[in-house]
């Protein structure tokens, strides 16, 4: 696995050895430089993931150097090193792109930890250069209505209104939400993304607004919110109406004023962000049952958007089946396999409930537990809907629309037997780790242990 590069900018030798060294034990790929010239040198030179340097150096600041290397790649993060009297520096420095900072004096465990967050916040791969990817390759699509949406967003996207995307779970949400930050005049800039029904909501505060250090127990290392490191960019709010009230005011308030406060901070922050959110509700459901504050709801629900269900794109389900077996097919070294006519009638006439997220996993499903070349109706293992399986299982006349869905399946009479091959062959291919088969089976780890509980499967990892 390649290592990532860091450049260590430092005037002092000893300072510069010992981070040098430090980051090395890390596992890092180690240049440094003794002064900003030289560094701004080794930069135009190299490919780095990050710089990290001193703020205070003769000759040419680290805030020089964080403004050189944003002028020649915008997308590399700067964490810049201070001490306590230049922490007023600091902060303005954050305000020109810088994306941490680290106050003398630090341990080495401070030091690897802000050094690995930023890292993984920040992407590697320019995000300019991904815009001919897009959309082909992420949006698939031939619905008509879905394709006008898109269009559409196109051409809003270079504004700075707020934007809200309403979609029931698997749409493709967090899908279009990129597509717009790619389209804007932002795209240069960061995209932080924010699940506001993923975080405990006594940690979604501190997560949003970021905190100082010691503003509570166990602030041991200050910490930037989702807002400051969205500065200039977009920050993607999803699934906001699992935010409570109290937050929603809060967050109102940073729309507003266009600056945040962090937890313990002394003053506000300016902030300039972009923001889209996203929910599988219907809002204004939400605020006359006071979950959702009407102000915010108004305030984000500038350019509404609306994505219509996979059930409701009828000409997109064989369309993206095909395009995810090709790509399942081809992760595996793979022939793409064919779908059988069966097969495809029966993934026409399923609901979906879970969208393109559940066709995705049933298709990367069906292409594991296939060997031959047609996926059959059986390798689909979609679950009937409610009140189908008894219909199914007495018998009823192939005339009828519930015989024709399911003749293909001999009956489901065996369907518990079908589960049980399912779950043991699927663990069998990720050598028993069980939230691997979790996401294959498209149910969550916990539904499968009850299912490996219930079918005695507890001690073997094959069945």
């Amino acid at each position: 696995m390649k290592k990532n590069r860091i450049l260590v900018v430092d005037d002092d030798h000893a300072m510069r050895l010992a981070l040098s060294e430090s980051l090395e034990s890390c596992g890092y790929d180690i240049v440094a430089a003794e002064n900003g010239r030289e560094a701004l040198e080794l930069f135009k030179m190299g490919k780095f993931d990050l710089v990290v340097t001193d703020m205070k150096m003769p000759g040419m600041t680290g805030i020089e150097v964080l403004r050189g290397v944003k002028e020649l790649s915008p997308e590399i993060p700067v964490i810049l090193i201070t001490a306590y009297g230049t922490v007023g520096t600091a902060v303005e420095a954050m305000k020109e792109g810088a994306a941490e900072f680290i106050m003398k004096p630090f341990s080495l465990d401070d030091l690897e930890a802000v050094v690995k967050h930023v890292l993984n916040t920040f992407t590697k791969k320019p995000l300019q250069k991904q815009e001919n990817l897009q959309p082909a390759q992420q949006i698939i699509t031939k619905d008509q209505k879905f394709i006008s949406i898109i269009e559409m967003l196109k051409n809003v996207a270079k504004s700075k209104s707020s934007i809200m995307i309403q979609g029931e779970s698997g749409t493709g949400k967090e899908l279009l939400a990129k597509y717009i930050h790619r389209h804007s005049n932002r795209r240069n800039q960061p995209f932080v993304a924010i699940n506001c029904a993923a975080i405990p909501h006594n940690l979604l505060e501190s997560e949003m607004f970021g905190y100082e250090k010691g503003a509570f127990t166990g602030a041991s290392q200050r910490k930037l919110g989702k807002f400051e490191l969205a500065h200039t960019g977009t920050l993607l709010l999803d699934e906001v109406s699992e935010m409570e009230t109290h937050l929603q005011a809060k967050l109102l308030r940073v729309i507003q004023e266009s600056e945040v406060d962090r937890l313990g901070g002394n003053a506000p922050i300016p902030v300039d962000v972009r923001i889209i959110a996203t929910t599988n509700i219907h809002l204004p459901a939400a605020i006359e049952n006071k979950t959702f504050r009407s102000d915010l709801y108004y305030r984000l629900n500038v350019i509404p958007v609306k994505i219509p269900p996979l059930r409701e794109r009828n000409g997109d389900i064989l369309y993206l089946t095909d395009h995810f077996l090709e790509k399942f097919a081809g992760e595996r070294g793979r022939k793409k396999p064919l779908l059988s006519d069966q097969a495809a009638t029966l993934l026409k006439t399923y609901h979906f409930p879970g969208n393109v997220r559940e066709l995705e996993n049933i298709i990367e499903r069906a292409v594991l537990m296939t060997d031959g070349s047609t996926i059959s109706p059986e390798s689909l293992c979609l679950e009937p809907r409610e009140g189908e399986e008894t219909a199914r299982t007495s018998g009823s006349s192939p005339d009828s629309p519930s015989g024709r869905d399911v003749t293909p399946l001999n009956s489901i009479k065996t369907l518990k037997n079908v589960e049980k091959t399912l779950i043991c062959e699927t663990l069998n291919q990720v050598d028993g780790n069980k939230t691997k088969a979790a996401k294959l089976l498209g149910i969550s780890v916990r539904t499968l242990w009850n299912k490996v509980n219930e079918y005695g499967m507890a001690d073997a990892k094959s069945g």
